[in-house]
């Protein structure tokens, strides 16, 4: 979806939403009505936390401990976006996605600074689209309504990811019909600066003139990080699934699994991990996807086929369905969302290989036989 208009959770390839016709979507965040009827509902804006995750400010570590080194410029990028799923081989769709090159503008909020200000998110759900669905929609203004917004975006990340969560809680509270969990990935682009925050699988790939710079990890049981934080909280690994039930460490939602998640906390962590670069023009686009794309591709293989595909006719849509498309003749067996990010209007360019010094070198018998032939013609 290119543009600011990429609000999609259902199944099937997605291209640019004509808000001209009716299309049964979730609702949009952004808009003024939808927004007007979150205002008149109590909202703390102040950082939520289950007791399990409240930690002193000394140990709290964000963006800045997470940090991909980039040269400091003064490249602005000029972001252009697309994206596509497709329900696979599954029976239902539960893969959701958020694209806003112009997330101010579409709030209609003041700008704050030169360059773009823009959010992207994908959510993988499970036992159900509700979880994915809800955080697609409620992210964004928990984001937004955070009064330490744009200043503090790294902790606005981290607390709009568990405001949600708690949030979905309540929800479920009411209605025991949307009990489902989903993994969540969200970046910002700000002016130069990229930061990503994840919980979960997804991924997020930085081209970085043509190679892969990972932006995220994928949250296992079996990592070792996270099967100590898991034992730690009173969980445990089994074949590789959190106490034998979810084969992700971290997730929003899943309040109704038994042992994973409560309001005093649990080994199931709803709290992402961030990531943080400065764009410099050697950075062409960014990748987003759930995991049906990487359980096919590699981070760089990815970023190949992305960059030659960018090469051919610089669509972002169109490299996004050819992602996807290429995902299901791999024979991807999950629901596929993907989100490509450009950070400059034109094609990635050709990468030039500089040729190295060729060192070239004669064995022993060869010198030999050289000065055998010189001998030779010496005495001629």
């Amino acid at each position: 979806m290119e543009g600011s208009k990429a609000f999609c959770g259902g199944g099937g390839g997605c291209s640019e939403i004509d808000t001209s016709t009716e299309v049964r979507l979730p609702p949009n965040p952004l808009a003024a009505e939808y927004r007007k009827s979150f205002s008149s509902t109590s909202v703390k804006k102040t950082l939520l936390r289950h007791p399990s995750l409240i930690k002193s400010p000394s140990d709290v570590s964000y963006g800045p401990a997470m940090v991909v080194e980039g040269r400091e410029t003064e490249f602005i990028p000029i972001v252009r976006s697309g994206a596509w799923t497709d329900i696979g081989f599954r029976q239902s769709m539960e893969d959701a996605y958020v694209c806003v090159d112009d997330f101010l503008r579409d709030c209609r909020l003041r700008h704050f600074g030169e360059g773009p200000n823009a959010f992207y998110g994908v959510f993988d759900g499970h036992g159900g689209k509700h979880a994915a669905d809800f955080v697609c929609d409620h992210l964004p203004r928990f984001i937004l309504e955070d009064e330490d917004f744009p200043r503090e975006i790294e902790r606005v990340l981290a607390s709009a990811f568990l405001q949600t969560d708690t949030a979905f809680a309540e929800a479920c509270s009411i209605d025991a019909a949307l009990a489902s969990g989903t993994t969540a990935l969200a970046a910002l682009v700000i002016g130069s600066s990229l930061v990503v925050a994840n919980a979960g699988d997804c991924r997020a790939v930085l081209c970085r003139r043509g190679k892969a710079v990972e932006m995220s990890r994928d949250h296992k049981p079996i990592c070792t990080k996270e099967r100590k934080r898991i034992e730690a909280s009173g969980g445990y690994v089994y074949d590789g699934y959190l106490n034998g039930q979810l084969n992700v460490a971290r997730a929003l939602g899943d309040w109704h699994m038994e042992g994973l998640k409560d309001q005093e906390g649990g080994p199931l962590s709803a709290e992402p991990e961030l990531m943080t670069t400065r764009l410099t023009e050697e950075d062409e686009f960014l990748i987003i996807g759930c995991d049906g794309i990487w359980d096919v591709f590699r981070s760089q293989n990815a970023v190949d086929f992305a960059r030659r595909k960018l090469q051919e006719h610089n669509d972002p849509i169109l490299c996004c369905k050819e992602l996807v498309d290429e995902a299901l003749k791999r024979k991807s067996g999950d629901n596929l969302a993907v989100v490509v990010v450009c950070f400059n209007s034109k094609p990635p360019p050709n990468l030039v290989v500089p040729r190295g010094r060729v060192q070239r070198s004669i064995s022993a018998e060869g010198l030999r036989e050289l000065q055998s032939f010189l001998d030779c013609l010496a005495e001629g």
